[in-house]
C-alpha cells in the first residue's frame, strides 16, 4: 500500500512540471540557383528557390523566388532577359531560340524584389564532341535482405575526345517516352456503399499508351579527359532502372552530352561525392559546397547551386524490351492507361522506333 501511494505521488509531481521551452536560433533562408544554358537553340530555364527557415512549420521545404529580374550577359555585352514563367513559380525562361556560342563567356545576374543583387562568375563555353554511338547493357543490383535484385540499363557513349583541349563532361537525360501497358479489364473500384464487395468493373479502354517521364538523373554522370585525352573512348553516361513498366515494349531516351567549365566540373564532383556518402568510416567529411554565385550586397552570404554555361550534343536511342537478357516481372496497373500521370493515347509526333 505504501508503494502504491509513493507511485501515485511520483506521477502527481511529474504531471505538474512545466515543459521547458527551448529557444533555438532560426537559420537563414538560402537562395538556391539551378540553371544550365547550352549551345542548342531552345528554351533554357533558370530556377530560383529559397530553403526555409529552421524551425518553420514548412521546415525541409523549398519556396520559389518570384518577381525577380533575371538576365544573362555575355562577354561582348549582349544581354538576354529571362522572363518569369507565370505557370511555374520560381522558373525563368529564355527566348525560344536562345543558345550559347562556343568561345564566349556568360554571366548570370539576378535582382530580387527586395532589391538584392546576385551575380555569377563568368562561365566560358568550350566545344563538345559528338556522340558517335550510344549503347546499353543490363546490370543487376543485389539488395540486402531481398531475394529479387534491382536491375536497369547502363547507358554507354562512344566519343572521340579532342586532343587539343582539356575536356570536362556532364551527361543528363531529357524526358523519356515509352509504351505503357496496363490492364483495364482488371479494374476494381474502392469499396463503397454502392459496391461494398469490391466486385470487378472491367473498363473497355485503354491498355496501351505512351508515357513521358524524366528519369535517370538521380545520379550525376561526369568525367574529365585526363586518362583519355585525344582518344576514342566508351564512357558510362547514365542509368535507367527497370520498374517493371518501362521495358515491356519500346523505350526511348535522349542523352544530353555537355561540355562544362573546369570550375563547374569541380562543383559537380563535390555534389556527387556528397550524394554518394554511405555512412561508413571511409566516407569523406561533409563539405559546405559553394557554387559560382555571390551576393553583391553581402559577399559573405551563402548562395547555393551553380550556373552552368556550356555546349551540348544529343543522341537518341530506342530500346526494345524483348532484346534485353533480363527484365523485371511485369508490374500490373489495373486501370485505364490514360489515367497514369504523363500518359497519352497517341505517340509523340517524332516517335520513330
Amino acid at each position: 500500500m505504501k508503494n502504491s501511494s509513493f507511485i501515485l505521488l511520483f506521477f502527481f509531481f511529474v504531471s505538474c512540471i512545466d515543459p521547458y521551452q527551448v529557444e533555438l536560433d532560426k537559420g537563414t533562408q538560402l537562395l538556391t540557383i539551378d540553371g544550365i544554358i547550352t549551345s542548342i537553340p531552345q528554351v533554357h530555364r533558370i530556377r530560383l528557390t529559397r530553403s526555409d527557415t529552421y524551425g518553420s512549420v514548412f521546415q525541409g521545404l523549398v519556396r520559389p523566388v518570384t518577381g525577380a529580374t533575371v538576365i544573362v550577359r555575355d562577354d561582348l555585352g549582349n544581354v538576354t532577359f529571362f522572363p518569369q514563367n507565370n505557370g511555374d513559380p520560381g522558373q525563368y525562361d529564355s527566348p525560344a531560340n536562345f543558345a550559347t556560342v562556343i568561345g564566349r563567356s556568360y554571366t548570370l545576374q539576378i535582382q530580387t524584389v527586395e532589391g538584392k543583387v546576385y551575380t555569377s562568375f563568368p562561365e566560358r563555353v568550350e566545344s563538345v564532341p559528338e556522340i558517335k554511338d550510344l549503347t546499353y547493357q543490363v546490370i543487376k543490383i543485389p539488395v540486402e535482405g531481398e531475394i529479387n535484385s534491382r536491375s536497369g540499363l547502363q547507358l554507354i557513349a562512344s566519343i572521340d575526345d579532342p586532343a587539343d583541349q582539356n575536356n570536362f563532361y556532364f551527361w543528363r537525360n531529357d524526358p523519356s517516352v515509352y509504351v505503357l501497358k496496363t490492364r483495364p479489364e482488371l479494374f476494381t473500384p474502392r469499396p463503397s456503399d454502392a459496391n461494398p464487395s469490391r466486385d470487378p468493373q472491367p473498363k473497355d479502354c485503354c491498355n496501351t499508351c505512351f508515357r513521358t517521364e524524366l528519369v535517370g538523373n538521380q545520379s550525376l554522370f561526369i568525367a574529365q579527359d585526363d586518362n583519355f585525352n585525344g582518344l576514342n573512348t566508351r564512357l558510362l553516361v547514365g542509368f535507367i532502372e527497370d520498374d517493371g513498366l518501362r521495358f515491356i515494349q519500346t523505350y526511348r531516351v535522349d542523352l544530353r552530352q555537355m561540355s562544362v567549365s573546369q570550375e563547374a566540373y569541380r562543383f559537380l564532383r563535390l555534389v556527387k561525392q556528397q550524394s554518394e556518402i554511405s555512412g561508413s568510416v571511409f566516407d569523406p567529411p561533409p563539405a559546405n559546397i559553394r557554387g559560382n554565385m555571390i551576393s553583391l550586397d553581402d559577399p559573405e552570404e551563402v548562395v547555393l547551386g551553380y550556373f552552368i554555361a556550356g555546349s551540348e550534343r544529343k543522341r537518341r536511342i530506342y530500346i526494345n524490351g524483348a532484346d534485353l537478357e533480363f527484365r523485371q516481372n511485369v508490374a500490373i496497373i489495373p486501370d485505364d492507361c490514360r489515367l497514369v500521370e504523363g500518359a497519352q493515347i497517341n505517340p509523340p509526333l517524332n516517335w520513330n522506333p
